[in-house]
């Protein structure tokens, strides 16, 4: 029995390269698929408090502190709010943000063709989480709202701050996804 256990344990210690691929795959799924998703009117709404509220993206909206009154639900279809969103850039902001997250998500999926375009892809994918991250300190959205509950405010996450606190998987994940770029580009370099 204790051989069968060892046996295991070595095929187990031997699954970190085949993990570093599964994370390099996830990451691009996830990229390009919320990448093609901010092409969509209730995507690019649903980001509206992150952006309104951050000091790093707020300046792209024209009107982002009056966000509130323009917020809808996903699945609703509100043509008032869509005009104030269309003239508040919402759609033009998040539609270039899909372009990047779609780049991100490709070079990513590039290292076996290109190391270099690869490790971007990882670097790209680590500092991504790096700015959503501060949407927990910047987004009233993230918390638990005083609604007359006492389970409200820190450390209470909304769905929107659980959705955010998510990022932080990524930027691990990010991690051996550059290292093993970094690995294969030294290789590729020795005599």
């Amino acid at each position: 029995m204790l051989a069968s256990f060892t046996t295991w344990l070595q095929f187990i210690s031997k699954l970190d390269t085949l993990g570093t691929h599964l994370m390099r795959l996830a990451i691009a799924v996830v990229f390009l698929w919320i990448g093609a998703l901010k092409f969509a009117p209730y995507e690019a709404d649903s980001i509206t408090p992150f952006v309104a509220n951050s000091p790093f993206m707020s300046f792209f909206y024209e009107h982002p502190e009056d966000y509130k009154a323009h917020l809808t639900h996903e699945g609703e279809l509100n043509a008032e709010k869509r005009v104030w969103q269309t003239a508040n850039n919402t759609y033009i902001f998040s539609n270039g943000l899909g372009v990047v997250e779609i780049l991100i998500g490709l070079l990513v999926l590039s290292n076996p063709i290109s190391r270099r375009a690869g490790l971007l892809g990882g670097a790209l994918a680590f500092g991504t989480p790096l700015v959503t991250l501060t949407f927990l300190l910047t987004t009233p959205e993230a918390w638990v709202p005083d609604l007359g509950d006492g389970e409200h405010g820190f450390p209470f996450l909304s769905g929107a701050g659980r959705l955010v606190l998510k990022d932080l998987l990524m930027l691990a994940g990010a991690l051996p996804v550059m290292a093993d770029s970094a690995r294969q580009l030294l290789q590729e370099r020795r005599p």
